[in-house]
């Protein structure tokens, strides 16, 4: 008993011979915030819901508006840690594990059981190969934190990988009249999938913040967009995340033809 009582009584000492930086730093990553995780557990439940909807019950459509919920409460459970000052190792990592349901396994298990299953194996290789390059992606961002340019994502992001294939599916519902949708889903999650982990950078788009001075003719912009979406949302949705994942592409493609063409030819 006396040698517990020495060894308590060190291990206490030596917390608190601790800087107080050290300490802090070391209590925030152990820590576990109500309001930020709260927001996590409901995109994972919204992630969940989705998947007990398309693969239960075939309500496509409905699945995929639950994925873009789940989409929306993933990117309040960032901000809401930075506003409250309450981000923490553990609130990353099960971001991160979330995202890893809601943007990975759900998109590939609508896809498959939306339109993919008709190519058998085919199918299930592509669907699989999605949701690979999801865990992927994650564990790459993860790695990248703090050390990457925040202006500049090396591949799509997951969230917007997922809205392609869930805008996909709600446009075919709105529609009704694609045809040649299940080969279009086919290349759409190759496509989709094989993004993420592409070395290719993605504006971020974090260069604006709420508190940062914009022009006046963002404002009329934010508008306009508001006003496209309300009009046809499934369409609006699926063209602008659909117009963000080539502009990566374009812009490599354009800086190597410009950088070709720089570089004079060969005696």
């Amino acid at each position: 008993m006396e040698t517990e009582k020495e060894t308590i009584t060190q291990t206490q000492e030596v917390d608190i011979s601790e800087p107080e930086e050290v300490r802090q730093k070391r209590l925030r990553d152990n820590a576990i915030y109500l309001l930020p995780n709260a927001f996590t557990i409901a995109a994972l439940f919204a992630a969940f819901q989705a998947i007990i909807l398309a693969t239960v019950h075939d309500k496509f459509e409905l699945a995929a508006i639950y994925v873009f919920a789940s989409m929306i409460l993933d990117g309040m459970d960032g901000r809401v840690a930075r506003m409250t000052n309450s981000q923490s190792a553990f609130g990353e990592q099960m971001d991160s594990l979330a995202d890893m349901v809601s943007f990975g396994v759900a998109p590939a298990l609508i896809a498959y059981k939306w339109q993919l299953y008709e190519f058998g194996h085919l199918g299930l290789a592509i669907a699989f190969i999605y949701c690979a390059c999801a865990g992927l992606r994650l564990a790459l961002f993860n790695t990248m934190i703090g050390k990457a340019d925040k202006r500049w994502f090396i591949g799509i992001p997951s969230p917007t990988a997922a809205a392609l294939i869930a805008g996909l599916v709600w446009v075919h519902h709105g529609f009704e009249s694609i045809p040649g949708i299940a080969y279009i889903c086919l290349a759409l999650t190759l496509f989709a999938g094989l993004s993420m982990i592409v070395q290719i950078p993605f504006w971020s788009f974090k260069e604006f913040g709420p508190l940062r001075q914009e022009p006046y003719w963002a404002m009329l912009l934010i508008v306009c967009i508001i006003l496209l979406i309300w009009w046809k949302p499934a369409l609006v949705l699926f063209l602008m995340f659909l117009a963000y994942s080539c502009s990566g592409y374009v812009v490599w493609i354009l800086k190597r033809m410009k950088k070709k063409s720089a570089t004079p030819a060969a005696m």
